[in-house]
């Protein structure tokens, strides 16, 4: 089984792109002063167009108040994942499942270690470095961001994390798998 593996961070403040309007009449699209993001971990399965997918909320203030690192809360929750990956694809089934990866930083680290020598059948295959155009999930991304983030204010941060996996339907056949990483 081959999956497509990577992470995209969604900002709760608007991205303004082109919009139809009225002529003479400007559109309007609220924002305010929100670094609040919402990291979207998934895996697409690039036979059958399945994703596993986990949802990572990153408050801007998020090292004040957990006291780990980015790159900490990151690895924790790729670790995550990669166990949702492993129950998505079990072993009896899936003898090997190999992921390709880039090369981020939090894609290493001893629970990362951990979850791949319990999870024997999961592989990964790292691309090269600044090569995204050869990670198939980086198209789901650019399509994902359009519809999830241009031209849309989001009141709250539950907001943007609830709407994120309704938009990823783009594989309407396969059910989607996801969670809430706290």
């Amino acid at each position: 089984m081959l999956l497509s593996q990577d992470e995209a961070r969604f900002p709760l403040v608007p991205t303004l792109h082109v919009t139809l309007g009225v002529k003479g009449q400007r559109p309007l699209v609220g924002t305010w002063d929100n670094k609040d993001l919402v990291y979207c971990f998934a895996a697409l399965n690039l036979v059958t167009g399945q994703l596993t997918t986990r949802l990572l909320d990153q408050p801007s203030h998020s090292k004040a108040t957990t006291g780990r690192s980015k790159q900490q809360r990151l690895q924790a929750a790729f670790a995550i994942h990669l166990r949702d990956i492993a129950r998505a694809y079990p072993a009896r089934l899936y003898p090997e499942v190999v992921i390709t990866i880039d090369n981020a930083p939090w894609h290493r680290g001893a629970g990362v270690d951990e979850v791949l020598a319990a999870h024997p059948h999961l592989r990964l295959y790292r691309l090269p470095s600044y090569s995204p155009q050869l990670n198939v999930i980086e198209r789901f991304w650019r399509v994902l961001h359009r519809r999830a983030t241009h031209n849309r204010l989001f009141c709250q941060h539950g907001c943007a994390a609830g709407d994120a996996p309704e938009q990823h339907q783009l594989f309407p056949d396969h059910e989607t798998e996801g969670a809430f990483v706290d």
